[in-house]
């Protein structure tokens, strides 16, 4: 009897663990994407230019992407609940300073604060998860948080902007004061401590983190404003000449470093290394889709905002659905066939898209679109549980911040590779947006059969 009653407690502590981690990778998600829908209201709230207010989008991703291996790392040293409960205090104080801020430099300092908090949530998540779960489970734990994810992804615009209209932009940052002190004490009372001590003599490689972060913040910027700068610029090409010049040089301090920040003996397991490079080439298709999509709706369709969201609706719904059942079923049969067949819809999906013209049928939009979200909610669970499930114990925290890395960097590659074509065969006041759009979808395509093969190969 007693024992059934520590197994049923087991399970219930496992799944507010869950919750805990589930609203602060929801709420990390939104605050991601909320603010471009509000950008128009916050430009003329503070009277500045668009560039001015893009820096509140920009400054967020920068300094997340920047942290997250940090993060992970340090959650690995000193305990991932310890940061875990951090990041949910600084992005509370966070929200609360961008919901007060008084000008528009004050939001974005703001922001760039909320962002720290945000970035030690989502380097400690999955340590937390893999920790909590059993092995036979961990897919279906990490499918729900992929889960939770693309619901913020696609959940945060809308909500953004109803809350703008009904209640005022200040909202938007304060409705998190009351979710994130829930989460966090929900946090603090389940997530066990590390039962793992501080490991003896090892200290944070500080060296390696200041070159890593440099290097990543110089690389994203330079690829994130490439459209707007123009790619032969002298401002991008010193951006990519200097990420790369520093990123080499991290990975050279690493190598000869007793104690680094990325253990760079990870990427010698061939599953973890396809794992993490097939998660940067999912997530350059994924938004692909994001930031092409909207042009062909709107601007090539000429539909209205509000029909437009309702048909991108498709292609997170059906990855909502899909990431976790595909977590469960890569419980029972690991994640090589899962991922690949996955990346094999994604590829066909963008085929479908590619293939829209002016006169397309919502039907086949939606259609076209949920294939997409097909193939990324079958890859997604699998190979972040293969990925966190080939690190070892003590590098839970690193592998974390290595996915979430991927993320961000695969974000801004698929952002910056469709803008890129979209841009160079449109030009101004073309006609060619069609023939753009159908170009950087077979490219995204392409790239989608790459991440198939590399998910086929990857090993057991």
């Amino acid at each position: 009897m007693n024992n059934d009653r520590s197994i049923e407690e087991q399970t219930t502590f496992k799944w507010w663990v869950f919750a805990a981690v589930g609203i602060g990778t929801f709420m990390s998600a939104i605050d991601g994407s909320v603010v471009n829908t509000i950008l128009p209201v916050l430009r003329q709230y503070f009277n500045t230019s668009v560039s001015t207010m893009e820096w509140t989008v920009v400054i967020y991703l920068l300094v997340v992407s920047s942290l997250l291996l940090i993060f992970g790392r340090l959650g690995d040293l000193g305990g991932h609940k310890r940061y875990f409960l951090a990041g949910f205090g600084i992005f509370i104080l966070g929200s609360a300073l961008c919901g007060f801020a008084p000008t528009q430099v004050f939001l974005i300092l703001a922001r760039a604060f909320q962002a720290i908090g945000s970035a030690l949530l989502l380097a400690n998540s999955p340590a937390i998860l893999t920790a909590t779960f059993p092995a036979s489970q961990r897919g279906r734990a990490l499918g729900l948080q992929a889960t939770m994810t693309y619901l913020g992804l696609s959940v945060g615009p809308a909500f953004g902007g109803w809350l703008t209209q009904a209640l005022g932009w200040r909202t938007v940052f304060y409705i998190n004061i009351p979710v994130g002190l829930t989460a966090f004490l929900i946090s603090w009372r389940f997530i066990h401590k590390d039962n793992q001590p501080k490991m003896a003599g090892q200290r944070f490689d500080w060296k390696g983190a200041v070159l890593f972060s440099a290097g990543l913040s110089t690389l994203l910027l330079g690829l994130n404003n490439g459209a707007e700068w123009g790619w032969g610029s002298p401002l991008v090409v010193s951006c990519l000449v200097v990420a790369i010049f520093l990123l080499a040089l991290f990975i050279w301090v690493e190598s000869c470093t007793a104690q680094p920040m990325l253990d760079l003996g990870l990427f010698r397991n061939r599953l973890f290394s396809a794992s993490a490079a097939s998660a940067v080439l999912n997530y350059i298709c994924l938004y692909s889709v994001i930031f092409l999509m909207p042009f062909y709706l709107i601007q090539g369709r000429g539909l209205d905002p509000a029909r437009a969201g309702l048909l991108l609706t498709a292609q997170p719904i059906v990855m909502a659905i899909f990431a976790p059942l595909s977590g469960i079923l890569s419980d029972r049969i690991g994640s090589r066939f899962l991922s690949t067949i996955g990346m094999v819809f994604i590829s066909a999906g963008l085929f479908l898209l590619s293939r829209l013209t002016s006169a397309s049928s919502d039907i086949q939009i939606l259609l076209s679109l949920a294939v997409t979200g097909l193939g990324t909610g079958i890859f997604i669970s699998p190979n972040t549980s293969a990925l966190m499930g080939s690190a070892p114990r003590d590098r839970q925290g690193i592998a974390s911040g290595i996915l979430a890395t991927a993320r961000n960097v695969g974000m801004v590659l698929g952002i910056g590779m469709a803008g890129a074509i979209f841009t160079s065969l449109t030009g101004r006041g073309s006609d060619n947006l069609f023939f753009a759009i159908s170009i950087a979808f077979l490219s995204a395509m392409g790239v989608a059969g790459v991440g198939a093969i590399i998910s086929a190969i990857r090993g057991k």
